[in-house]
């Protein structure tokens, strides 16, 4: 009855009956002279990778599992990573991965980038964001925005050996970046930076530095320009972080006191910082959510196991319904963050729009993370809590995907003013 109601709603009566059936004829024949043949496309689910992408996943997971997880409590303990790490990561052709392969670079894709952050971040979160600022945002603004002199010369010792770091955020400007207070004066054939920069990742250990510095204040964030700078340039780490979580990442505040930068190591051109760290932070929020990802999944493969080694009251613990029902919610939470995040890395790839997708993967990860993480260390009870089993340390570890590279209120404000774009 429905169905027939609806048939006799939707039909054209009387003359027009004519008329639609022409239009239905006309539509057939113009989708069959389509050059793409039915046969010719294949949909694939956000689970497919390429074989490279595929032997590069369980190649970081030994590398991961052999070589980070025996120095994790180690590191996390004396809050600093250890040197072997950084190295291993080299020789690994893990720290140049979308690089052309004549810079020293592996040339793979966008996807294995986030693949990569995403099984270090199983093991360890602060090898995970290490590997991911100096792929995502270091490598890929020489990559994108360098010349080629810049390129030739930088891209392959970032490859190779030299560790890079990202500096933007300051005292006075986290969530409004432009708000920055570094100063840049030409002073010849040279810049002469001034200023302080906080919050900075990998810059205890980086030798390389990318740093945002306003040339004109007149022009307010279109005087923000990129310079490149080595620590023997005179680069001064002014204090050493101590944090909650990824504590053997190095977050540090850095001083610049006349430091010296040569005209040619201006990156982009002079006023186009700010472009530059827009459309960069957009990517590395993927690289982010890779890493809450691989956080999350990390915590749930070390505490479910438990769950059923466990006895009380003459069965595992995992076997009981109320415990079983978490363990679902958290896996489908789990799946659902790696589908957003696969959606945004193969959109970047694919050269589509990406920055809601971005932002929706890199909040909704950031949550995930912390919800699994703290529910990890409740299924496993009182040892769950301590440090020995390194459970409690994802939950450390994941109250960091709420705030850098955005806040989790700064990707709501993306989302909605996107939301609003469309609809308004």
């Amino acid at each position: 009855m429905f169905r027939s109601a609806a048939a006799r709603a939707c039909k054209p009566s009387g003359s027009s009956v004519r008329q639609y059936a022409l239009r239905q004829k006309v539509a057939t024949r113009q989708f069959s002279r389509s050059p793409v043949a039915a046969s010719d496309v294949h949909p694939t689910s956000l689970h497919t990778f390429s074989e490279e992408e595929q032997m590069l996943r369980e190649s970081v997971r030994r590398f991961a599992e052999d070589v980070v997880a025996p120095k994790v409590r180690e590191m996390d303990e004396n809050e600093m990573m250890d040197k072997s790490i950084i190295k291993g990561l080299f020789e690994q052709g893990l720290m140049g991965i979308e690089t052309s392969a004549d810079h020293g670079g592996a040339e793979s894709s966008f996807t294995s980038a986030i693949i990569a952050i995403e099984e270090l971040a199983r093991i360890d979160p602060s090898v995970s964001v290490l590997c991911d600022v100096h792929n995502t945002l270091v490598a890929t603004i020489l990559r994108k925005y360098g010349n080629k002199e810049q390129q030739d010369k930088w891209l392959p010792v970032l490859s190779e050996s030299m560790l890079g770091s990202f500096c933007l955020s300051e005292p006075a400007s986290g969530s409004d970046a432009f708000a920055l207070q570094t100063r840049a004066v030409k002073d010849g054939n040279d810049w002469v930076l001034n200023g302080t920069k906080m919050w900075i990742t990998n810059s205890y250990e980086a030798d390389f530095f990318l740093i945002f510095a306003n040339i004109d204040p007149s022009k307010g964030y279109k005087g923000i320009t990129c310079f490149i700078a080595t620590k023997d340039m005179g680069v001064k780490i002014a204090k050493k972080e101590q944090k909650l979580g990824i504590r053997a990442s190095s977050t540090c505040s850095l001083a610049f006191d006349d430091l010296r930068i040569p005209a040619e190591n201006v990156i982009g051109g002079e006023g186009k910082g700010y472009k530059i760290a827009i459309e960069i932070l957009n990517e590395g929020r993927i690289g982010i959510a890779a890493q809450m990802l691989g956080l999350a999944q990390g915590a749930f493969d070390k505490a479910v196991p438990y769950t059923f080694q466990r006895t009380q009251f003459g069965k595992p613990i995992g076997t009981f319904q109320g415990m079983q029902f978490q363990q679902a919610e958290a896996a489908i939470e789990i799946e659902a963050a790696r589908l957003l995040t696969y959606n945004a890395a193969r959109r970047k790839e694919e050269g589509l729009d990406f920055v809601r997708e971005a932002a929706m993967a890199k909040y909704y990860a950031s949550q995930v993370a912390q919800k699994v993480s703290g529910a990890a260390i409740e299924w496993c009870g009182g040892i769950g809590f301590t440090r020995e089993t390194g459970i409690e340390k994802y939950w450390r570890d994941s109250k960091i995907g709420a705030i850098y590279e955005g806040t989790s209120n700064i990707q709501l404000l993306t989302i909605a003013k996107m939301i609003q774009k469309q609809y308004s």
